[in-house]
């Protein structure tokens, strides 16, 4: 397993980055940057990409919204290039909260523009000459726009022509395209002893139709991660919290897509009880109605042998990267000793 964390928020994006460049000598393989309603994440990456020498630098990740395809596929191509091949593209439909709220663009047909999008971002890095007929249409047809578009490829030479595409999916539909056609999963909360019964059928009618040059569907999982007993409490308050805003205020009543996966997940009641708590302003009651089993289950926050049970769970269900957030007042020494558990 490779080992992977998320860029923090922050208003100081240096000092982020720079704790990250102390985790790529502690071990970490790949480092996510999130680009929400924040700092935009390509900006980041490409300061990553100068300060380190060895991690993967991935979006975690990129709206399909926010930008053209054809500029998605320009910008991974640059990043790439400027690290030296160290870039993943992670792309997801983010939310209506984020789409139509802060960047005022309909949230219409995610799954069908995800898979556009990928197909134009795959003929940019191969230097065709772009054609394609869909939601978007490039060149413009006859009757839209001046009539003067025509086919364009890109004028630099890639550093790879097959970039790693990851993708954001919690919906069957998204989870079926993300088995098909990308490199990389990542699904947000793993529960890995409910893993097949939740996403499994979708993962099996996108992977019979997966093409074998793409290789296994690599995907993230861990959590909060806190092995150091002063700690431990402080990380699962962290956790509870984190969890009841995303499972109770990250959309609305009846499209809130975590509060839906957390439902078949096994517990439908529970999601019902925390979103109605959060929605009601009673944001302390939403996070003590969560089970503690759920909460136990989903991160890696006990000692080492708990830990390592939690890290041996994650393997079994077809994690290949073991996503962190270490809570320590050593995160390098925490890391490196994970990292050891790995090997």
């Amino acid at each position: 397993m490779l080992l992977s964390t998320q860029l923090q928020y922050g208003d100081d994006p240096i000092n982020n980055a720079e704790a990250v460049v102390g985790l790529e000598k502690a071990g970490l393989d790949v480092v996510w940057v999130a680009e929400a309603y924040s700092f935009d994440a390509v900006s980041l990456m490409g300061y990553l990409a100068a300060r380190t020498e060895r991690l993967q630098i991935g979006s975690g990740i990129l709206p399909i919204y926010s930008r053209t395809p054809t500029l998605t596929a320009m910008t991974a191509a640059g990043l790439d290039a400027l690290s030296g091949g160290r870039t993943i593209l992670g792309l997801g439909a983010s939310g209506p909260q984020v789409i139509e709220g802060f960047h005022g663009v309909p949230y219409d047909k995610p799954v069908a523009r995800t898979r556009e999008v990928i197909d134009i971002c795959r003929q940019v890095w191969r230097r065709e000459k772009v054609q394609h007929e869909g939601l978007y249409s490039i060149p413009l047809p006859e009757g839209q726009g001046t009539g003067l578009g025509k086919p364009l490829k890109l004028i630099n030479h890639p550093k790879r022509s097959d970039i790693p595409i990851w993708i954001a999916a919690l919906g069957d539909k998204n989870v079926e395209l993300t088995a098909e056609l990308a490199q990389g999963w990542l699904p947000h909360v793993v529960l890995p002893e409910r893993m097949r019964e939740t996403f499994g059928a979708a993962l099996d009618a996108g992977t019979a139709k997966r093409a074998p040059e793409l290789g296994p569907l690599q995907i993230t999982g861990g959590g909060i991660l806190a092995i150091e007993d002063d700690m431990m409490d402080g990380a699962r308050q962290l956790h509870r919290h984190m969890s009841a805003l995303y499972l109770g205020g990250m959309g609305a009543r009846g499209k809130n897509f975590y509060n839906t996966v957390f439902q078949r997940q096994g517990y439908a009641d529970e999601a019902k009880t925390v979103q109605d708590l959060y929605l009601d302003g009673k944001k302390e009651e939403a996070a003590a109605s969560l089970p503690d089993e759920f909460l136990a289950h989903t991160s890696l926050i006990g000692p080492p042998s708990f830990v390592k049970e939690r890290i041996a769970a994650l393997r079994e269900a077809g994690v290949t990267h073991l996503h962190v957030n270490p809570i320590s007042s050593d995160p390098q020494k925490v890391l490196s000793q994970v990292k050891e558990w790995l090997q």
